[in-house]
């Protein structure tokens, strides 16, 4: 009998394979990083064939040294970096271009030239975002317009479009399947989470043929078997999703209310709103949450394009640390001093600001400044920033969470989880499988394997290693918190009405 199920973690800096057990444990890890590359200011771009072999790589790695035989794992699950947009040819299965990656800001004008034009409210209403080079619609079309023949050859038929769960899937399976799931599809800027279908004015708008584009599946479902030559043995991939709602489902928030903060490269805030989606009036993003049995649960979330990265750049870029893991020694050298803000906008700024023209800036600078200080302010720049999440969902939602499960690498942290707390006000739990992401897609797969029940059986196994409640002054919150609504002040290049401060 098969004990294992296989999560396919497809990240923006790396790919991993992950083993998890029928309790939902992490047995065993493998990972491969890959290049980043930067052709221009603000542009950012993946090799699809980087993705491909590090996530190949990753996944044999792990069964070979755990020695395992493909009998021994019941399925495959996927989560991946969203939004990454790739353009294949679907009769050899060759990439046209670098993949733009969810990053990427090369579109910033289409979409000005777009919200100027008066589009903005169509955008949100039928798909729950805004007009922003984040999502996948205006990336698509700068591939169609700025590869030779693209789009002529896209009006032939002759080429496949897809985030990278669609690419992976199609790899794994020798091209035989060219499918998403409605999480990545909630997040291109062309389906209508309502209707739960792409949507032809959309793909008319944005210069888009609708043979493009992949098949839409529940995010538990069957996605194909891979070739049997890959793993050595065909293997069903029974579940995909978004990173961010691979989260959520792997936090166990399935009620309305519940929320769950991931601190990755980005940060991404998510709240589920249930069976019926809430429009935010803070510029928040309306999403599908996850969809099972053909039924959408939505899903409000506040996206931050800068956490996680912060820190890799103080290390690479500034080089004031060696390893990521000694920014908890330097912040608790500060011993309280909260004068130096950091605002990482270094590919602008994501909620509520949607400034992709905004630019990073350290201010408070003064004689004393150290080392530590400058470290603990990029630390902070991610309480702040889900500060501003949070205070939005506040004003949008009738009932907030009281509680935010946390998960990713930084949350390892016990400062910086601390200073979170004291900056929300409320009680951070960090659950004791830290990779919630793939663990989420290994829970879808194995609902279409029958490994669970139901949500309920899964959400049995979601266990706290540590609860965070606030211990700061109210007045000291308020006070810091303003201190940096000033700085980003300081960086908005676009007009921008100021998020909530409740």
């Amino acid at each position: 009998m098969a004990s294992y199920l296989l999560a396919i973690d497809q990240g923006t800096t790396s790919s991993r394979a992950i083993l998890f057990d029928r309790e939902g444990h992490s047995v065993a890890t493998a990972q491969r990083e890959f290049p980043q590359h930067f052709p221009a200011d603000g542009w950012v771009e993946h090799d699809p064939e980087d993705i491909w072999e590090s996530v190949l790589a990753s996944c044999r790695e792990v069964i070979a040294d755990q020695g395992l035989t493909i009998e021994e794992i019941a399925g495959i699950g996927i989560t991946n970096q969203r939004e990454t947009t790739l353009l294949w040819d679907r009769a050899t299965g060759e990439p046209l271009h670098n993949a733009i990656v969810w990053q990427d800001r090369r579109t910033a004008d289409r979409c000005q030239a777009l919200r100027e034009a008066g589009h903005g409210e169509l955008v949100q209403a039928r798909t729950g975002l805004l007009i922003d080079p984040y999502f996948s619609a205006t990336k698509l079309a700068w591939l169609l317009d700025n590869v030779e023949g693209a789009r002529e050859r896209a009006r032939r038929g002759e080429l496949a479009f897809g985030t990278v769960d669609t690419f992976l899937i199609w790899r794994l399976t020798g091209g035989r399947v060219h499918v998403t799931d409605a999480t990545n599809a909630s997040r291109t800027a062309l389906f209508d989470i309502h209707a739960q279908r792409w949507d032809p004015e959309l793909l008319a708008l944005f210069d888009i043929p609708q043979n493009l584009l992949p098949e839409v599946r529940d995010s538990s479902d069957d996605f194909g078997r891979t070739t049997a030559e890959l793993l050595g043995g065909e293997l069903p991939i029974a579940g995909v999703a978004g990173d961010q709602q691979a989260a959520l489902i792997g936090q166990a928030c399935f009620s309305p209310g519940m929320g769950k903060s991931t601190y990755g490269t980005g940060c991404f805030m998510i709240v589920n709103t249930g069976e019926r989606p809430e429009i935010s009036r803070n510029r928040l993003l309306t999403t599908v949450g996850y969809r099972l049995n053909g039924v959408p649960t939505y899903a409000m979330e506040g996206s931050i394009f800068v956490a996680g990265a912060t820190v890799q750049w103080l290390r690479d870029g500034l080089k004031l640390f060696d390893d990521a893991a000694e920014t908890e020694a330097l912040a608790r050298e500060t011993q309280g001093r909260h004068g130096v803000y950091l605002v990482p906008a270094f590919t602008g700024l994501g909620a509520p600001h949607w400034d992709p023209k905004a630019r990073g800036a350290i201010l408070g600078l003064t004689r004393d400044t150290g080392i530590a200080d400058i470290v603990a302010a990029g630390l902070q720049a991610v309480c702040y920033q889900t500060r501003d999440l949070q205070a939005c969902m506040s004003d949008d939602m009738r009932a907030p969470p009281s509680t935010l499960r946390v998960d990713g690498g930084m949350v390892v942290n016990n400062w910086l989880m601390q200073f979170l707390a004291d900056m929300l006000g409320s009680r951070v739990d960090r659950p004791g499988v830290l990779e919630t992401t793939a663990l989420g897609a290994a829970y879808l797969a194995g609902l279409r394997l029958g490994w669970y029940r139901d949500l309920d059986e899964i959400a049995a196994l979601w266990r706290c290693e540590r609860s965070f409640s606030p211990a700061m002054e109210e007045a000291e919150r308020q006070r810091l918190y303003s201190g940096w609504l000033e700085a980003v002040d300081r960086v908005c290049c676009e007009p921008d009405d100021a998020p909530p401060t409740a």
